[in-house]
């Protein structure tokens, strides 16, 4: 049938679009043909697991254009995830949920439309809107002057910062296990401040930086300690205090699921004078961890690592040690950290999360609480419950990790109507305060660099030595430059905050870990994709729409695809042509012809 019967993201049919406040009232419409014979169709709608309510529509209007109008309107006060759907009660006939929110008609079962409610005081910081994210590998950024010394004899310093890192299984035969530094530090990030700001970038997201004994960090050794190849908490104070001077925040790595075997509070190589938790059931951070024979270990360990013992998180001395006053977040906060990235948060309980949050916030409504999260943050499930972290009492936004997907998927050829109902899905389920904070991104730590990812060959099934030596050819690098201006244009001009993961803009390869992770080229010639970035971040100081604007599908089709922002003062229409011919298009009632493999954008006013 191709007449549209409802669509919920189309405000004829559902008012408002996508999530809603909780308190705010709802409208819902069906246009039914008239030859259905329909009397009473019924709203099936339910509050999560809860039972289904059967709510009766009303009649507002017959005959028009061959359809019968149905209507009702309630306002939802409980916050959580709604699912509905509607019933004809003609011939078995009941409306699911199709691509782009738009109903199909079935007599079995079918998917369910969700309707996301969330806390009505819900707020996010007002100021990152309409600005760019920069992600900086710490020690793969720049190096202030070289470090002589790394201050821990088992580390290995890099001088030849072209080297590729050392990667497993070679390092593990010559004792390296992410223990090669190429000695980026704060101070080196601080010397670039003008490099960023010449990028655009308002927002600094820095992987970890307090002491560890792994190049990445993530093995936490001492939460309030500034990992000396970094330099020291005052270098970090200075950098925060001039990269605000000229209008960057700095958003902090805080990883609070798993601590270092090897740190101040576990000691498991007695290399600190503290005494640890391995050390002593006496240790004043026992309860941080939990040890039975039962574990391989004799601890619990995140996904088995022995280098990462698992804290317990419920247990309320290492919460007051993170969140409470003076703890971890105050201290750093206090230091001038603009907010926190919160590593796996999906395994972080949501109470703790919320506690996060209340610490995060009491230093000032502008903090910024982010969370990794790698699926629809909204219907994440994880151990044994639907998570809560989206709905207003727990993280401010979540790295946007589904658009990625429907971005890349779209530029390697997927149909663009695909990457259209995978966006909409996004805007459709996620809170408004949220939406336009979120981490969009094509790169990051944890992903092939984007340019590999868009144009190289896959990497799945290859082991780290194949990885370590396959780069693009000059045919894939060419088509790659191309697909990689257009997934940045797309994820600069969607709802949220674009994110460049550093050496993305002079098109650094390189797969998966360790290998997405090599030393910034300061001598790179690669001058194609800097300057667009350079552009597209002034167009969303330029242009409102770009802040917070509504997304509006306008054509998807093969290779092509057409959208708009839209605020009551400003319009942006964008046209993403990432086919082999021209695309002819309308933007702003006027017909443009978009090469192949290339994009406009056009703004009002």
């Amino acid at each position: 049938m191709s007449a549209t019967i409802y669509n919920s993201q189309d405000t004829a049919y559902k008012t408002p679009f996508g999530a809603l406040r909780a308190g705010e009232h709802v409208s819902f419409t069906i246009t039914v043909p008239v030859e259905f014979g329909c009397k009473t169709p019924y709203l099936i709608i339910r509050h999560g697991e809860q039972p289904p309510a059967m709510i009766p529509m009303r009649k507002r209007g017959s005959g028009r254009n061959g359809v019968d109008v149905f209507s009702f309107s309630f306002p939802l006060t409980e916050v959580g995830l709604y699912f509905y759907y509607f019933d004809l009660y003609t011939d078995y006939r009941k409306l699911y949920a199709g691509k782009l929110g738009e109903a199909y008609v079935s007599t079995g079962d079918g998917p369910c439309w969700q309707l996301t409610v969330y806390d009505r005081n819900f707020e996010t910081p007002r100021h990152l809107r309409g600005g760019v994210l920069y992600q900086i590998f710490p020690d793969r950024f720049y190096e202030s002057k070289p470090h002589e010394t790394l201050f821990f004899p088992d580390r290995v310093y890099r001088d030849e910062k072209w080297h590729r890192p050392y990667f497993w299984p070679n390092e593990q035969h010559e004792g390296y296990l992410n223990l090669d530094y190429f000695g980026g530090d704060l101070n080196g990030i601080r010397e670039k401040l003008p490099y960023l700001v010449e990028m655009g970038v308002t927002c600094v997201y820095l992987n970890p930086i307090f002491e560890a004994h792994a190049n990445h960090r993530y093995n936490t050794a001492d939460y309030r300690k500034v990992d000396p190849v970094l330099g020291t908490n005052e270098d970090f104070a200075a950098l925060c205090k001039a990269a605000k001077e000229v209008g960057i925040d700095i958003i902090l790595d805080g990883v609070f699921s798993h601590t270092g075997s090897d740190s101040v509070y576990f000691n498991k190589k007695g290399r600190y004078p503290s005494v640890g938790a391995w050390q002593s059931p006496d240790s004043p951070y026992r309860s941080w961890y939990d040890f039975s024979p039962h574990f391989q270990s004799g601890y619990r360990c995140w996904w088995g690592f022995e280098t990462l013992p698992e804290v317990n998180e419920s247990d309320r001395s290492y919460r007051d040690f993170i969140c409470g006053e003076g703890g971890v977040i105050d201290y750093w906060l206090g230091l001038g950290a603009a907010g926190f990235r919160l590593d796996v948060a999906d395994e972080l309980p949501d109470g703790f999360i919320e506690e996060i949050r209340r610490a995060v916030k009491r230093n000032g409504p502008e903090k910024f609480l982010l969370g990794e999260v790698w699926e629809d943050a909204t219907t994440k499930w994880s151990y044994g419950k639907r998570r809560t972290y989206l709905l207003g009492k727990g993280l401010d936004a979540v790295m946007n990790y589904p658009f990625k997907e429907a971005v890349l998927n779209f530029m390697r050829g997927g149909d663009a109507r695909d990457a259209a109902g995978a966006i909409m899905q996004i805007c459709e389920n996620y809170p408004a305060p949220a939406l336009h904070v979120l981490m969009n991104f094509m790169s990051t730590h944890d992903t092939v660099r984007a340019i590999t990812a868009l144009a190289g060959d896959s990497c799945e099934g290859r082991d780290r030595y194949w990885q370590s030596e396959h780069f693009l050819t000059h045919e894939q690098y060419e088509r790659g430059i191309q697909l990689l201006i257009l997934a940045y244009v797309m994820i600069f001009t969607l709802p949220g905050i674009p994110s460049v993961y550093y050496g993305d803009e002079i098109a650094m390869q390189g797969y998966k870990d360790p290998f997405n992770r090599a030393y910034f080229d300061w001598n790179s010639g690669e001058g194609r994709v800097r300057p667009v970035l350079q552009e597209l971040a002034q167009l969303r100081k330029r242009c409102a729409a770009f802040v917070d604007g509504s997304l509006f599908i306008s054509s998807a089709e093969g290779g092509v695809l057409c959208y708009a922002r839209r605020t009551d003062v400003s319009v942006a229409s964008i046209c993403i042509n990432r086919s082999e011919q021209e695309a002819h298009v309308v933007m702003f009632g006027r017909e443009v012809v978009v090469p192949p493999m290339s994009y406009r954008i056009a703004t009002k006013p």
